[in-house]
């Protein structure tokens, strides 16, 4: 009984900070639209990703194989992410920087593989982009942000 008493709490805990943390994040975002409103604009796989933190298949996004210099924006609101200069090929199937540009994200936390990640997301509209882990490219950051390429729009930087 003392079990079955510690497993409900330890659940009703979780559940009342995921809903707090949803509610705190839907308060600090600039860009701020009802899930109508996110879903007539989004396609359903971006709508999948952005909103309800799915993922991508690995190896299924044309932006794994951009290398051209121009900055990688938020398919959601169009904020400036990262740049192509911070990418590099991690091997594990997503677009991966080792840094975001300066204040454009956000960290959060999710436990829905059973242990915690560190999540990003849009420091403007909140969208999930993906996960940061800490096995980057050690000559530079140490950091690699693994995001999903459907999470991201590309805009070429225009030759001068």
């Amino acid at each position: 009984m003392k079990h079955v008493s510690l497993i409900l709490l330890m659940i009703l805990f979780i559940s009342c900070k995921s809903e707090a943390q949803q509610e705190e994040a839907s308060k600090k975002f600039e860009v701020q639209k009802t899930a109508s409103e996110w879903e007539a604009e989004l396609t359903d796989e971006e709508y999948k990703v952005l909103r309800e933190a799915g993922t991508e298949p690995p190896f299924s996004s044309p932006l794994n194989k951009v290398k051209e210099p121009g900055t990688f924006v938020c398919a959601a609101c169009g904020n400036p992410l990262y740049k192509t200069k911070y990418k590099f090929d991690s091997g594990t199937g997503w677009p991966s920087f080792d840094r975001a540009i300066e204040n454009s994200v956000v960290y959060s936390s999710d436990m829905k593989l059973g242990y915690e990640r560190s999540e990003l997301l849009c420091a403007d509209c909140g969208s999930h982009l993906g996960h940061v882990f800490n096995d980057g490219p050690e000559e530079t950051t140490g950091m690699r942000h693994c995001i999903n390429g459907v999470a991201l729009d590309f805009t070429p930087k225009e030759k001068s």
